[in-house]
């Protein structure tokens, strides 16, 4: 019988609206491939997406309702599955500028995915300046949950120039069940697992009803009164529209180490602290007050490991949600990273964090499926009174490669919550730190503000190192396979 979705993967189903679509995404760019004469168009990406979707089977089916929706719908392979649907083509006016490809990305991420069809999404992105190309990718959160399903970032890009042999794909759907046979599996799951099929009938009978507790419903009353009223003092909190805007920040990998060096904690903590430093000054230019108990209620997912023993990899690391109160009231930005590190050391001493160092030595390892994992328990997880999810995912310092073309940048696109105006996901790769900036496009028209101010709170803290920061830049390693001049340091706009 087929897999049968989860409670949770109906969860993102039943949340998704037009004002909040539920996938998660990313924006690659690259420059052509540095070996031979051949370049990368969209016959290439269709060819690499060929030889590798078999490594991800999920992202070849569908979701298939039971008959009466008394059970959970089921994955079915797509007996219509067309590659050249979900693998799409755009180009930009030559030469396309980095604030061009930004306002495209907005717009794909605004749509829904088809339910219809499987769940995802990429676009070939062509015309950037300096000869590159971009590749766009989308995935909803009930697609990838990291154990049967990885996001196919996972499986597209390679650790050297010179992409990897693959079997041969000899995939043929198989005939969807009929009613008479997704109705026995209903049957048999019951007999087999009673109390996990009763739970996926609640959830899909509340998807149509609407209906929910007692409990649920007090427990709502009472979380929209502590939300309205810390929504009157917060500008992240908004009704949200089906439009976005997206917005990145490029910054050194280095300059993070360098503070780290010289006030403790970690490259975590340099990075939410840079945040709350963003977020102050972008609040000031709102004229929002910022006294000193001011704070951002900030959604940080953390990777941890089941057991000491267990060695994590990028399917078997569990992501649990942290709250991270960021101190945008203090006016020292070495006391708000002290103040967030002393937050953050309570996970470290559980002794069930996840390093980073043990992350990025997974082979083959990508962010992307880390970034879903996350945004799946953010989802999941925050309430009316959070203000801001941060998706924090470390990568591999050293080149990624797409049928042999450099990846030079790679920026996630973390989802909305309802109700909330910004998600901030961020991607360290290759000696940089990216930051992706998805947001509502009628409540942060000035999202290229905030931008500007996480590059002026980085370099505040940078000033507090006191002449570290000339030895760092002299010492600092450019990234191999990029150009001089690929992207700007301040915001891309």
């Amino acid at each position: 019988m087929p897999d049968r979705l989860t409670s949770l993967d109906l969860t993102f189903l039943k949340a998704e609206s037009p004002a909040t679509p539920m996938h998660v995404g990313t924006v690659d760019i690259f420059e052509p491939p540095v070996h031979g004469d051949e370049g990368f168009d969209y016959e290439s990406l269709v060819a690499l997406i060929r030889d590798r979707i078999a490594f991800v089977p999920r992202y070849r089916q569908r979701v298939q309702q039971i008959p009466g929706r008394f059970a959970g719908p089921v994955w079915v392979d797509d007996e219509e599955f067309d590659i050249t649907f979900h693998v799409r083509r755009s180009a930009l006016p030559r030469p396309g500028t980095h604030a061009q490809l930004l306002e495209l990305v907005a717009r794909i991420m605004s749509r829904r995915l088809d339910r219809a069809r499987p769940l995802w999404e990429m676009y070939l992105v062509e015309g950037l300046q300096g000869d590159r190309f971009a590749i766009i990718a989308k995935s909803h959160q009930a697609l990838v949950d990291g154990n049967s399903t990885v996001d196919i970032g996972q499986v597209v890009l390679d650790s050297t120039a010179h992409p990897r042999e693959t079997p041969t794909d000899t995939w043929q759907p198989e005939h969807p069940p009929s009613a008479l046979e997704l109705l026995a599996g209903v049957f048999a799951d019951a007999t087999r697992h009673p109390a996990a099929v009763l739970e996926l009938a609640r959830a899909e009978m509340a998807s149509l009803t609407g209906s929910t507790s007692v409990r649920e419903v007090l427990g709502d009353v009472v979380g929209s009164l502590a939300a309205q009223r810390h929504a009157q003092e917060s500008s992240l909190h908004v009704k949200t529209s089906g439009q976005r805007r997206f917005t990145t920040v490029q910054t050194d990998l280095e300059d993070y180490r360098t503070i780290r060096a010289a006030h403790g904690g970690t490259v975590n903590d340099v990075i939410l602290a840079v945040v709350a430093g963003g977020f102050r000054a972008w609040m000031m230019t709102r004229g929002e007050g910022v006294g000193p108990t001011r704070s951002v209620r900030a959604v940080v997912p953390v990777s941890i490991r089941d057991d000491e023993d267990d060695e994590p990899t990028s399917l078997g690391s569990r992501v649990i949600a942290s709250t991270v109160n960021l101190p945008v009231g203090e006016n020292s930005p070495v006391m708000r990273m002290h103040q967030i590190s002393y937050q953050t050391k309570v996970h470290k001493d559980t002794g069930r964090a996840v390093s980073a160092r043990s992350l990025v030595g997974i082979a083959g390892f990508a962010p992307t499926t880390l970034h879903s994992l996350a945004a799946r328990v953010a989802t999941t997880t925050v309430r009316p009174i959070d203000d801001v999810v941060i998706t924090n995912v470390p990568g591999p310092q050293f080149p990624l490669y797409a049928q042999g073309a450099p990846m030079l940048a790679s920026y996630p696109v973390v989802p909305l919550m309802p109700g909330q105006g910004l998600s901030v996901g961020v991607t360290s790769y290759d000696g940089k730190v990216y930051y992706g900036l998805n947001a509502d496009r009628t409540a942060m028209p000035d999202l290229a503000v905030f931008a500007q101010c996480l590059s002026d709170a980085l370099d505040e803290l940078l000033d507090t190192t006191k002449g570290s920061r000339n030895r760092a830049s002299r010492g600092r390693k450019k990234p191999r396979s990029a150009p001089k001049n690929t992207q700007p340091k301040k915001a891309g706009s």
